[in-house]
């Protein structure tokens, strides 16, 4: 199991958001942050000097398995990317142990549902179906 910390722009939540519901991640927790970035300029708004060294920011705690940690970052990264200084950060580090506090569940099982994850392969087992299946009605015409 690994802990997913992203620290991203706020303008980017929604996208992160359905970028990550698209990839199975259903449940994540956030907050509010502040941070200290390299870019130190002053900006003056409606004729008050501020200072822009403080950058507000979200970040994105997500716990996942081990199978779930590459799509997980790679759905942060492509969803929160702008190109410019200060789209964020990304930081995975290991879990030791998990519990799901309404059933006392321990481990990789606390993190998911197995039906629904079963539920989930049964489709995309019948979808690879559908697809191979008129490939090769493709290939034999």
């Amino acid at each position: 199991m690994k802990k997913i910390e992203a620290i991203i722009r706020k303008t980017k939540f929604q996208d992160v958001k359905e970028a990550l519901l698209d990839v199975g991640i259903e449940w994540f927790s956030y907050c509010d942050v502040r941070g200290i970035g390299k870019s130190r300029q002053d900006r003056v708004y409606r004729g008050v000097m501020y200072g822009t060294d403080i950058i507000e920011r979200l970040m994105l705690t997500i716990v996942v398995r081990n199978i779930n940690v590459d799509k997980t970052v790679q759905a942060i990264l492509n969803a929160a990317q702008t190109g410019e200084v200060g789209d964020g950060r990304i930081f995975v580090s290991p879990i030791d142990d998990s519990y799901r506090i309404r059933t006392g569940e321990k481990g990789d099982i606390s993190l998911y549902n197995p039906d629904q994850e079963e539920i989930a392969k049964t489709v995309a087992t019948k979808e690879e179906a559908v697809k191979e299946t008129a490939k090769s009605t493709v290939t034999t015409k």
